[in-house]
């Protein structure tokens, strides 16, 4: 293996298997953005930050809304505050750059040291968005009309892109990224996550609170599937509130920190009433 090769290997707080480390390792190898999917809760935005951390990088998280155009990311140019200036001001509104306001993509280029650039649910903007992000990743810079001034990566960033799967990205888009699925984890990988943020817990309480999570997950008509990050935190309360095992098998206590919709508590209630799910 090359020396060059860098083989990541997650961090003490992100776990993680053979086929994220390849997906990571070979984005960082080739130089192209890592498209990573899966449903919400998996660990996506996580990646970018364990990325950053185990390379030693400062992370640039740009978040995508429905709303966001691609030229948000490079620059803004703020026209409001130079008319707002015009009229009320004493500064030098003939001086255009001081009203040109890098995005996130442009802050990423202009730093002076590599940085981790998180694109983040890229599929929440319009279909267009993905394609117009194309050129300027791939030459790693672009050009501030107002100022014809350019800004161009003196390194190139680690490009981190995450996608819900709410809808399709373009063919050409996929081309240039080194894509991973994230899948949600099994049993026994939920538990090792569950142990690095709660160390000292009884095992019987997390196993009982795993092994409840799961079926949960696996009702039918369930609207909205509890996540990873809500695992956590349900197991958290239980610790603070000092359920032992016991009030948990006969209440299991606190489910709104698990259950997000009100359909899905009344599904967990009737499956309750009909003797479907037994504590």
């Amino acid at each position: 293996m090359s020396d060059d090769f860098f083989r990541f290997r997650g961090t003490p707080t992100y776990l993680t298997n053979d086929a994220i480390e390849a997906a990571v390792s070979s984005a960082l190898a080739l130089q192209r953005p890592l498209l990573v999917r899966g449903e919400p809760g998996t660990g996506k935005t996580l990646l970018a930050e364990a990325i950053a951390e185990a390379l030693g990088l400062e992370l640039v998280h740009w978040s995508v809304k429905s709303t966001t155009r691609a030229q948000d990311g490079l620059y803004v140019y703020d026209t409001v505050q130079r008319l707002y200036d015009s009229r009320f001001g004493d500064g030098d509104v003939k001086d255009i750059k001081r009203y040109i306001k890098l995005g996130p993509i442009g802050r990423a280029f202009a730093a002076k040291k590599r940085v981790v650039l998180l694109i983040d649910e890229v599929d929440k903007a319009d279909l267009e968005f993905p394609n117009d992000l194309l050129h300027e990743l791939d030459r790693m810079r672009f050009l501030i009309h107002e100022t014809t001034e350019e800004v161009v990566a003196e390194e190139r960033p680690v490009v981190v892109i995450t996608s819900n799967n709410e809808k399709e990205l373009p063919d050409a888009f996929l081309r240039r990224c080194v894509f991973h699925f994230i899948d949600f984890p099994e049993q026994e990988l939920m538990k090792r996550i569950v142990a690095v943020h709660h160390p000292h817990l009884e095992r019987e309480l997390v196993d009982q609170a795993v092994v409840t999570f799961y079926r949960l997950r696996e009702l039918p008509r369930l609207r909205k599937r509890p996540s990873t990050s809500e695992l956590i935190d349900w197991i958290a309360v239980l610790r603070a509130a000092g359920v032992g095992q016991e009030r948990f098998v006969k209440e299991l206590p606190f489910l709104g920190v698990l259950l997000k919709k009100e359909q899905d508590l009344e599904t967990f209630a009737a499956a309750k009433k009909s003797g479907q799910w037994r504590n």
